[in-house]
């Protein structure tokens, strides 16, 4: 009786059933994974500019840095230290952001993620600002820039 097993051509056309499987589903995988990525990147902006928030509350001015509300050591789902600027001092380790119309988007504070490319400048509409996730309107808007439209 002679042995049994699969053929080249059959491992062949497995690989191949896999190969398409594969390519129809890693990119659904991927869109999957960067909409999660932005959420819980938009979460944490909510949640450190309510302790921002709560700061002012207890002294009558926003936070010089996010080390002041223990919030220095936080990273983006990117590995990305997240970026503030006190926009009425000036401090912090981020840039106060522009609108298209080049406004800034708060009168209190800039809080956001540099995005997936771990990239960022001051205006939203830079190429390389739009995957960014963005605090604007004083807290009203939390999301990407490329979503952000001035009221």
């Amino acid at each position: 009786m002679g042995k049994r097993g699969f053929t080249l051509i059959e491992l062949l056309l497995a690989m191949l059933i896999v190969g398409v499987l594969l390519a129809l589903a890693l990119p659904s995988y991927l869109a999957y994974v960067d909409k999660k990525n932005v959420a819980q990147a938009g979460m944490d902006v909510a949640l450190i500019a309510t302790l921002a928030t709560h700061y002012w509350d207890d002294n009558s001015a926003y936070p010089a840095s996010l080390a002041d509300v223990n919030a220095a050591g936080m990273l983006d789902p990117w590995g990305n230290p997240y970026q503030y600027h006190n926009t009425a001092t000036g401090q912090g380790n981020g840039l106060a952001r522009k609108d298209h119309k080049l406004h800034p988007l708060n009168t209190d504070f800039d809080l956001y993620s540099m995005g997936k490319d771990g990239r960022s400048v001051s205006p939203l509409t830079a190429s390389v600002s739009r995957d960014d996730v963005v605090r604007a309107n004083n807290g009203a808007f939390v999301g990407l820039a490329t979503d952000y439209s001035p009221p």
